[in-house]
């Protein structure tokens, strides 16, 4: 390996850098809503898959335990729904920051 090759191992590295810091940035600005129930439960979450909000609905809240077992499936179903979505979003800005490069395990 000469120095002209360690130069080039030194800017693929500092770009390689460069593009994690503005993945980073992007998994926090990313944000997705899903919901459940016909709009009982709704959540906001950004790219990092951290909740920013949960929205319950008022007319959720009801008398029996069976209410809340479906109010408790009503929000993981949200939650995951959430997820998903953050993934799509981050794989669709991935695709973009790389430019069309079929890199394995990236996109």
């Amino acid at each position: 390996m000469d120095f002209s090759d360690l130069g080039k191992l030194k800017d693929l590295m500092g770009n390689a850098k460069l593009m994690q810091e503005q993945m980073e940035h992007r998994l926090s600005e990313t944000v997705v809503e899903a919901t459940s129930g016909g709009g009982i439960v709704t959540v906001r979450m950004n790219g990092r898959k951290e909740v920013l909000r949960l929205r319950i609905s008022p007319t959720a809240m009801g008398s029996t335990g069976s209410d809340l077992e479906l109010l408790e499936d009503l929000i993981t179903a949200a939650v995951n729904e959430a997820g998903r979505r953050a993934d799509e979003a981050m794989k669709s800005s991935m695709q973009g920051m790389m430019g069309g490069l079929d890199l394995p395990g990236l996109t």
